[in-house]
This record gives C-alpha cells, structure tokens and sequence, in this order.
C-alpha cells in the first residue's frame, strides 16, 4: 500500500459504526501518600490525595473505537445504583451513545477501585455481580441490541468478554444468527466462561493464557506449531473464519482458512501493558469492516497494541500516530 491508500485506509475508519457488546464497567483510581502504618494493624494509611472514575472493560473499546474516527454502540447491563450515575456521566462526557445501556434494579455497576501511592499499585477492590444476567433482563437486552442493528447500519459486532455475566450463551447465539442473516462480521474478545460458545463468529482473538484455559492445553508460547494446531481446532470446531492470538512479547499469530502468519512485536520501551487487548480488538474490527487481508488486520493491530503499551495507564490509541507509523514502516 502507498501513502495515498493508507491515509484513504484511515479516512475510511470515520465511515464505519460498531456495536460493541460487553462488560462496561468503571475503573477508579484512588491515589494518595503513606507516611505511616496503622496501629490497628500492619497495613499502610493511605491519606487521599486524587480519585477519578475512567470507562472501563467494554467501555475502554468504546473509547478505542472513537478514538479510531468511527462511531462505537456501546451496550451494556448496569445496576441501577448510585454508581450508574457516575457510569452515565463518564459517557456523557466522552459523548458516546447511552442508547445501547439498560439498567437493572437487581444488579450493582461493576467498578474496580485501584489504590496507588508513589506509583505504586496497593490494593484493587472489586464490586460486582458476576452472575449471568437472568432471563427477562436477557431478552430486553437482546431486542435493545436487535433495534440498534436495525436501525443503525452496523458494520461490525464486538463481543467484549469479562466474564461479568452481560454476555450469555443466548445474547452470543441470538447475535451471531442476527448478524450472519445481515452479512456484519462479528469479532470476540474472549474469556474462560463463553470460551467455546462463540460458534460461527468472523474473528476470535484470545490471548496466549485464555488460549491455553479455554482449550486445556499445556504449550509454550513460542510453539508455533501447537499453536497453529491449537487455532485450526478452534476454526473447525467452531465454525470460525480465523483465529487471532495475541501474544504479547512475541507479537500475534493470525490464522485464515489454514494459512497463517505470526507478525512480530516492534521493539518499545514498555509503560504498562493495560487495556492493550482492548486496543487490538478496536482495531482489529474496523481493518475487517474495511475488508484488509488477515496479515495486515494482525499487522496493524499489532501496533496499535504495542504503541498504547508505551503509555502509563488505560489509554485509547491515537489514531494519527497509528497511520504516521505504519505509513513509516510501510516506506521502508
């Protein structure tokens, strides 16, 4: 590709809009100073000095995705507690659509609450429900996100996959059914509960250690013929068009009907490695929307991930420094 096609490749970007289906949850940081222990007992006191509330799980994709110049349907089950307020007020702020978020009165909004002091990680206190989301609440989910493609001119489905319960086996059959009947290519996220429920998707990505839960296996990472037996079982058992996996260090291995390429890491000074899947996986959907072969999808994606890997914290990648290095590389 030229410089011409690779702009006109990211211009395309603000053309697409993705549904993305998930866990939204916040991400709280709790910063602040210790200077003493307790003497109630042998932990720190933490006297507070910052709190902010950042969109999290699924909601980090939605940011991705914008980020990227499209347009993101986040969709979601929230509580309908004091904590949803704070959810719907980070949305509002990042001027993403609410339209895809129902609320229910038997859950909690999911947040998790990190305490740092001196850059240093202390504690992480979770609040959820981890419980499948129950039967009615599953149904008006599944019409919300039925209207949405409806409606909505969908160019790719996101499966953003906590294990928090908003996903089900029957939110996956109903969507995958929908979205083959509509020709939307679906991409997963996966985790360990749903693993092996995402029959007839377009794209799974695990990562090495979902990888290796999911399918029991007992491999190394760097053994790229198990892997690629690992991704052709997956295909066939699966029905699925190919397998992504991220593997972190060693970059990613994609597999397409048999054929497949490990496309490896760039070198980088490494920050922090959150929210890099979540960045893969944006990014990953709106390459397919726009029809690039397998290779390139897991070339770009590749750097898109390593590149918000420099940067300290939760981040969306930036898109203009996305196209700036993959059109240096591409020049060489």
């Amino acid at each position: 590709m030229d410089r011409q096609q690779i702009q006109q490749l990211f211009e395309q970007f603000s053309r697409f809009n993705i549904l993305i289906i998930g866990d939204v949850m916040i991400d709280t940081y709790f910063w602040g100073k210790v200077d003493r222990i307790s003497p109630e007992a042998p932990v720190p006191i933490i006297a507070r000095t910052k709190l902010e509330h950042r969109l999290g799980g699924a909601g980090n994709v939605a940011l991705n995705i914008q980020s990227l110049g499209a347009n993101p349907f986040l969709c979601s089950v929230i509580g309908d507690d004091d904590k949803s307020n704070i959810l719907i007020n980070l949305l509002k702020q990042r001027k993403l659509s609410q339209e895809g978020i129902l609320q229910d009165k038997n859950r909690i909004t999911t947040i998790k609450t990190r305490v740092i002091s001196d850059n240093q990680h202390l504690l992480r206190i979770d609040e959820e429900i981890t419980d499948n989301i129950n039967d009615e609440i599953r149904q008006k989910f599944i019409n919300k996100l039925q209207s949405i493609i409806e409606t909505k001119n969908i160019n790719a489905i996101i499966f953003e996959d906590y294990d928090k319960g908003v996903i089900t086996p029957e939110v996956i059959n109903e969507l995958v059914k929908i979205a083959h009947a509509k020709n939307i290519p679906t991409l997963v996220d996966p985790k360990k509960r749903n693993f092996m429920d995402y029959y007839g998707v377009t794209l799974f990505k695990p990562n090495f250690k979902e990888l290796v839960e999911g399918l029991k296996l007992d491999i190394e990472k760097n053994d790229f013929d198990a892997l690629h037996q690992a991704a052709n079982r997956l295909r066939k058992d699966m029905n699925i068009n190919t397998v992504m996996i991220t593997l972190s260090e060693l970059g990613i291995y994609i597999n397409d009907n048999g054929s497949f390429h490990n496309i490896p890491a760039e070198v980088r000074d490494i920050a922090d490695v959150s929210g890099a899947g979540d960045t893969v996986i944006s990014t990953a959907s709106l390459c397919l929307a726009a029809g690039m072969s397998p290779d390139e999808i897991a070339f770009i994606s590749n750097l898109a991930g390593g590149l918000v890997c420099e940067k300290v914290g939760v981040v969306p990648i930036d898109k203009n420094l996305l196209m700036e290095e993959y059109l240096e590389i591409k020049s060489k």
